[in-house]
């Protein structure tokens, strides 16, 4: 059934819970904890939207709950926890600060399922960690970026400098350099998930450092905004933003967590979950690209016949030879990396112009 928002004290940010008319004795219950308001139009929409398929494929085999705008650290630890103690079957904690909390709150309750987004503990036996592989995308982008662009530099506009930041910056460049040798990628640090107006001024620092492609890795729809207000290119983040600058987004990396939540609320209600570790990308849908748009049709066909070559599996973007910022040797030629580097991915490649913070 439909319930009234409540104000949630401790976080203040809301609880929502939604779902169809009871129909079974016990429906099962899968709550959300997100880190931006679902109206970001980007990473926490998204994930939003998975919870209204899960909704839409249940119906009434299932209560959802969620909590937004959450942030991490002790803030989230006590939502997580609240969720556990208010019956939760399932939560699904959907950002990577969310990782130490996520597993500490699993320990206290055994019977609860815990996935989280992103992460990479999996401390107790009920915690399961899914991800997706956007730097398959952002390697894609990369190369649409340096066929459009006149400057032969891009912005991008960073969160924080975690390995899933850092890993979509060097696919970005690669990508890049794979047609313009010279092709470089200018970092501003926004050091924040969403924040509309910090997103806004870098974006607008980066215009008017030179550059005429903006790419992101943060969660509004500012920098794309402020892109197609200085009449140049850019590319959405986590969800198809192609409202927001109808002449401008090239494309976009969509995250579809819809399948992946309805796949794993089935599993506890049929006695079937088991703890996974899931790095999924295009090949099983979890990234999708928005159509290419705003480019010549001989690039569209670059970008098509790329993404095709990731899915399949005859091409990976971390492919040899790549040196690191400083010039020195990562890959030798077709040498591929191994996950287990991307994952810890610390360091840039070259032609990133920027240091990353301490």
């Amino acid at each position: 059934m439909k319930r009234t928002l409540q104000l949630f004290a401790a976080t203040a940010v809301a609880l929502a819970t939604t779902g169809g008319v009871q129909a079974q004795e016990e429906p099962t219950k899968a709550c959300f904890i997100y880190v931006g308001p679902i109206g970001d139009f980007g990473w926490t929409y998204q994930h939003h939207q998975g919870l209204l398929q899960v909704e839409e494929e249940l119906g009434d085999a299932v209560e959802t709950a969620y909590l937004e705008s959450v942030p991490e650290g002790a803030d989230a630890e006590r939502a997580i926890e609240r969720f556990a103690r208010s019956g939760c079957d399932i939560i699904f904690t959907t950002s990577f600060g969310y990782m130490d909390a996520t597993n500490r709150v699993a320990g206290r309750f055994p019977d609860v399922k815990f996935e989280h987004a992103t992460g990479y503990k999996r401390e107790h036996p009920n915690v399961a960690t899914y991800n997706s592989r956007f730097y398959e995308g952002r390697y894609i982008q990369g190369v649409i970026a340096a066929k459009v662009s006149e400057a032969g530099v891009a912005g991008y506009i960073a969160s924080f400098p975690i390995p899933e930041v850092v890993m979509g910056i060097n696919a970005f460049i690669l990508g890049a350099q794979s047609i313009d040798p010279d092709f470089q990628v200018k970092v501003v640090w926004a050091n924040t998930w969403f924040d509309p107006g910090k997103e806004a001024d870098a974006a607008k620092a980066l215009v008017d450092q030179g550059v005429d492609i903006i790419t992101q890795h943060t969660d509004s729809t500012a920098p794309m905004q402020v892109a197609a207000e200085r009449g140049i290119k850019a590319f959405g983040q986590a969800s198809d933003m192609i409202e927001f600058g109808p002449e401008t987004q090239l494309t976009a990396i969509v995250d579809d967590w819809g399948p992946y939540y309805v796949e794993r609320v089935k599993a506890v209600r049929e006695g079937t979950w088991e703890q996974v570790d899931i790095w999924a990308g295009l090949k099983e849908g979890h990234v999708v690209m928005a159509p290419y748009t705003n480019m010549p049709d001989d690039v569209k066909a670059l970008a098509e016949e790329t993404e095709e070559k990731i899915r399949s599996g005859e091409f990976h973007p971390f492919t040899g030879p790549i040196n690191r910022q400083d010039g020195t040797q990562w890959l030798a030629e077709g040498e591929v990396t191994d996950d287990a580097t991307l994952l810890g991915m610390n360091f840039y490649v070259e032609g990133v112009d920027d240091q990353l913070p301490n």
